[in-house]
């Protein structure tokens, strides 16, 4: 795993890069990081996805100016569904494709604020997109998911975020004929499948690190990517 450099319509950003071993070429994997940013969290969901035997990129999103500015310009860019993070995240996108170790068939796998990334931009010439609880859901889902690539999605029942979502978002892709595994978590909260600070609190308020849902789910996610990338 090193630390990369990306080149953006705005100028460079930092990026982590995880490559399997042995001898490729394999299929990328654009990793969108939460609202909390770089973690080590991060590092080990990148480790993760090389073992499986994919080329992971996580773009630092918040890789221009102070943590606080970055962070409401990148959600502000969300709802707005335009602007240099979605532009960020194509540029890691065709990054991986230029790679020699990378087939040229890239997918997405977003969490939270990342997945909801990840389902915005699952129209823009992706193989197949893995939103890991992206609620609360962007809004104009049915235009957005117009043309849009394979999904696998995984929800938590007890996400106060995502009342809903997984019916919602499973009668969409099935309403446009898209290929989709959609699955919500009775168990599991909001963050399930991501180690934060705090986890008995978390788990209180509907968030927080489930073992259980969090293997189900990348298999899940590692096997349809296995069909459609």
């Amino acid at each position: 795993m090193e630390t990369i450099t990306v080149q953006t319509p705005d100028g460079p950003i930092d990026a982590l890069l995880s490559v399997p071993d042995g001898e490729g070429p394999w299929p990328g994997v654009v990793v969108i990081h939460d609202a909390f940013g770089y973690r080590p969290d991060n590092r080990a969901t990148s480790a993760r996805i090389a073992a499986a035997g994919f080329v992971a990129i996580t773009t630092n999103l918040y890789s221009r100016g102070g943590r606080v500015r970055c962070i409401t310009r990148v959600f502000r860019e969300l709802l707005s569904q335009r602007g240099r993070a979605l532009d960020d995240i194509l540029a890691a996108r065709d990054h991986l494709k230029s790679l020699p170790s990378c087939t040229g068939s890239v997918g997405m796998v977003g969490f939270c604020m990342g997945g909801q990334f990840a389902l915005v931009l699952a129209a823009e010439g992706f193989g197949a997109t893995a939103p890991f609880y992206g609620t609360p859901l962007p809004r104009n889902l049915e235009q957005i998911l117009d043309g849009a690539c394979p999904v696998v999605a995984s929800f938590g029942r007890r996400d106060p975020m995502g009342r809903g979502a997984a019916e919602r978002l499973r009668k969409i892709l099935d309403d446009k004929g898209i290929a989709a595994d959609v699955r919500e978590y009775p168990d599991a909260g909001h963050s399930f499948a991501n180690r934060l600070p705090g986890q008995p609190l978390m788990k209180i308020t509907g968030f927080g690190y489930h073992e259980e849902a969090t293997e189900d789910a990348y298999r899940r996610v590692f096997a349809f990517f296995a069909e459609h990338l």
